[in-house]
Order: C-alpha cells, then structure tokens, then sequence
C-alpha cells in the first residue's frame, strides 16, 4: 500500500499544478501525510532547474504551516487523536524520547531534524504536547525545513541536471555540514553543559507514558 501511495506521489511531479501538489503534500506530511515531498521536489526542479529555490521555497513553507496543524494536534488534541496517530505511523515508541528531548534541548533538536532522519510530523506532535513556545517552533521549524529543502533547490538551480547524480551520493553530507554550521554554537551550551549525560541517558531510558 505504502509502494502504491508512494508512486501516486510521483506521478503529481508532471501534473500541470505540480507545485500545489507539491505545496499540499510538504503540508500534510508535517503532520501525517506518510511519504515525505523530497522525491517530488527532486523531480520537479529536475525537470526545470530554473525554478528549483521556487519550489523548494513552496515546499519550506507549506511544510511550516504544516507543523503548525501538527503542533495544534499535539497540543490540543494528543490523547483524542495524536497518540492514536503515531500508533498507526509506527511512531508511538518514539515519542517519549522526542519529548525529553524537545524539552531539554528545544529548539535544536528542530533544527538539527534537518540533518536527520527523524520523521518531522514526529517533532511538531510532540512540540504542542510538550508545549514549547509557539515562536520558537515556528522560527526552527524554518530553519530545519529550509535545511532540508533548500538545499535541494540551491545545488538545481546553480547545477542544473547533472546535479542529481552528485545529490544521490552526496547530499547527506552536504546537509549535515550545513547544519553543524547552524548549530554548533547551540550544541556546544546543551551538550557539554553540566547535566548534558545525564539529559541524554535519561532520554534514551523515557518511560513509555509521557505527561505534558
């Protein structure tokens, strides 16, 4: 079922309005939607390079409003509809250490997502759960969506096709050297705090039952 959703997916990147598929699909994915919009972004700023930062920006910012619907639902909606949501994600067992984290770290752990493969509906849920503040999340939750999505359209628009070889092999690293960059100075203050190992072992440990 996954396979077929995920080829229905494809098949919108040479749909005349691929650029709203584009912009619902980085929309629910943030909250629910399972297949993530990167292969669609991809195909898209393959087809024309010159408007790669175009649909990257759609896809960043349609998946921050996204985030917005999943932060309300784990804010205001967790035990009538979000716990039941991340039991059929598979993400149920992920939550208590995402909230220990968000808790602890903040908006780094947002941020550092981009770098990740940490489902990004995974973060919003849990960010209104735990009820982090509301700019906070909107202001990271920008940065790691641009991580993740911009990076795309930069490398297309200065490359053009040729890149798409270069980015099946290299991309992870690209993005993960830009987001040491971004976060370095954040990471130094939380993780080599006073109670940095303690924070981590008592996250990776979470009970299973997480009160906000």
């Amino acid at each position: 079922m996954l396979r077929r959703l995920y080829e229905w997916t494809m098949a919108k990147a040479a749909h005349p309005h691929a650029t709203g598929w584009l912009a619902l699909f980085a929309f629910l994915e943030a909250s629910f939607f399972p297949v993530p919009p990167h292969p669609l972004l991809g195909l898209m700023c393959l087809a024309e390079p010159k408007k790669a930062i175009r649909f990257a920006a759609v896809a960043t910012i349609a998946s921050v409003l996204g985030g917005l619907l999943g932060y309300a639902i784990g804010a205001l909606a967790y035990e009538a509809f979000g716990e039941a949501l991340l039991r059929a994600l598979g993400l149920a067992e992920s939550f208590p250490k995402a909230a220990c984290y968000l808790r602890e770290y903040g908006a780094e752990i947002i941020i550092m997502k981009g770098a990740t493969p940490i489902p990004f509906k995974l973060l919003t849920i849990t960010a209104g759960f735990v009820g982090m503040s509301l700019a906070v999340f909107i202001g990271a939750s920008l940065i790691s969506r641009s991580i993740s999505f911009m990076v795309v359209g930069i490398l297309f628009r200065l490359f053009g096709a040729p890149i798409k070889s270069f980015i099946d092999k290299y991309l992870a690293l690209v993005t993960v050297g830009f987001v040491v960059l971004v976060v370095a100075g954040f990471l130094a203050i939380a993780l080599l705090g006073n109670s940095g190992e303690q924070t981590n072992e008592a996250c990776e440990t979470a009970p299973q039952e997480v009160r906000a």
